[in-house]
C-alpha cells in the first residue's frame, strides 16, 4: 500500500511571466499545480505600476503586506495600506494600481481560480 501525503509544501512556485516589473508568484493554481478552484499568488507591484480596467469572473482577496495598493472599483477610489484587506466580486469592474513611491508586497486569492480567459481587460 503506498502512503500518500495528505499535504504539499510549496517550495518552488511558478513564477508568473510579465513585461511591467510586477513579481507574481502563484503558490497554488492553475499553473502552479493544476488547481482550477483557486489560486494563491505573492505579489510585489513596483512604484508606478498599473494594470487596465478589468472584469473579473471570480471573486478576489487580497492582503496587503507592505505599501500601499489602489483600486478603483466601478467609480470608487479605495487605497488599502498593509495589514488591510478586500474582498472584490466577480463580474465587478476595476482596476489595480500603485501609483506610490514605495513598492506593494500583497498576497491575492482568486476563486475560482486565475487565468487569462477569465479576465476581461480593457484596452488602453
Amino acid at each position: 500500500m503506498v502512503n500518500k501525503k495528505k499535504y504539499k509544501v510549496q517550495t518552488s512556485p511558478f513564477v508568473v511571466p510579465t513585461h511591467d516589473g510586477k513579481l507574481i508568484e502563484e503558490h497554488f493554481g492553475l499553473a502552479s499545480d493544476g488547481n482550477s478552484s483557486i489560486s494563491i499568488a505573492h505579489m510585489v507591484a513596483p512604484p508606478g505600476w498599473s494594470e487596465p480596467f478589468q472584469t473579473p469572473e471570480f471573486d478576489e482577496y487580497t492582503f496587503i503586506i507592505k505599501g500601499k495598493k489602489q483600486f478603483i472599483i466601478e467609480d470608487e477610489t479605495i487605497i488599502l495600506k498593509a495589514g488591510q484587506s478586500i474582498k472584490v466580486n466577480r463580474h465587478t469592474k476595476l482596476q489595480y494600481s500603485n501609483p506610490f513611491t514605495e513598492p506593494c508586497e500583497y498576497i491575492a486569492i482568486c476563486l475560482l481560480a486565475f487565468s487569462m480567459d477569465s479576465v476581461n481587460r480593457e484596452n488602453q
